[in-house]
Order: C-alpha cells, then sequence, then structure tokens
C-alpha cells in the first residue's frame, strides 16, 4: 500500500504510527514534494469513489485565493478541480492511503486506517 503524506500532519503522523505498529508494510509519498499528475488524482478519486470537491481543503489560503467555494461542484468542472489540486497540492486531503486491493482510503481517523488494514 501506498500513503500520501504531509510530514507537518498530525493526522499523517497518526496514520503512520498505527500502520507501523500493526506491522504493515507501506511506501510513503511526500506529495507536497512529489506532486501527484492530473492522472494520478484522477485514479485515486476513482478508487476512493470520491469526487474531487470532496478531497480538497477548502480552507487552505490556495483555496480561497482561487475562489473554490464559488466552484462548481459538477462533472463539467471536474477537470477544472483536477487541475487545481494538481497545480496545489497542499489542497488535497490528507492522509490518502491507496491498497494493494485497488480501494483508497482518506485516513484521517484511525478506524479509516484500521478498515484498510483488513483488506491487506
Amino acid at each position: 500500500m501506498e500513503i500520501w503524506i504531509n510530514p507537518a500532519c498530525s493526522k499523517c503522523r497518526s496514520a503512520i504510527s498505527l500502520l507501523d505498529a500493526e506491522g504493515a508494510e507501506y511506501t510513503v509519498r511526500r506529495y507536497l514534494e512529489d506532486v501527484p499528475s492530473e492522472d494520478e488524482i484522477r485514479g485515486v478519486l476513482d478508487r476512493l469513489g470520491l469526487e474531487p470537491w470532496d478531497i480538497t481543503r477548502t480552507q487552505e489560503a490556495a483555496a480561497k485565493e482561487l475562489g473554490l467555494k464559488d466552484w462548481a461542484r459538477e462533472d463539467s468542472s471536474r477537470d477544472r478541480w483536477i487541475a487545481a489540486l494538481a497545480s496545489h497540492p497542499k489542497l488535497i486531503q490528507r492522509p490518502i492511503i491507496t491498497a494493494d486491493d485497488g480501494s483508497a482510503v482518506v485516513a484521517r481517523t484511525d478506524d479509516a486506517v484500521r478498515d484498510v488494514l483488513k483488506k491487506s
């Protein structure tokens, strides 16, 4: 499995600690440094079963500068949202774990991390 993290994020550190405590094998992607492409974001969204606005941190300064709260949340706007996430990776909700079975989860809670571990 892979986990997208920002090391400064307490939820990310908590998820890593739980993965380590459970002896899980995973790779870390520091997505602010190793920025996901638009295609990678689309793939993760498909695995999550979510839309780009569902994983957007709308309180970030970049979100406010872009005026994201006023952007349409519909299929015709999907590519615009994905482009914004790729251009401003800090807007991506974290941590995101992609499991070997093809699923993914926004792992902001211990329960979400445990759910992924059950599938591995």
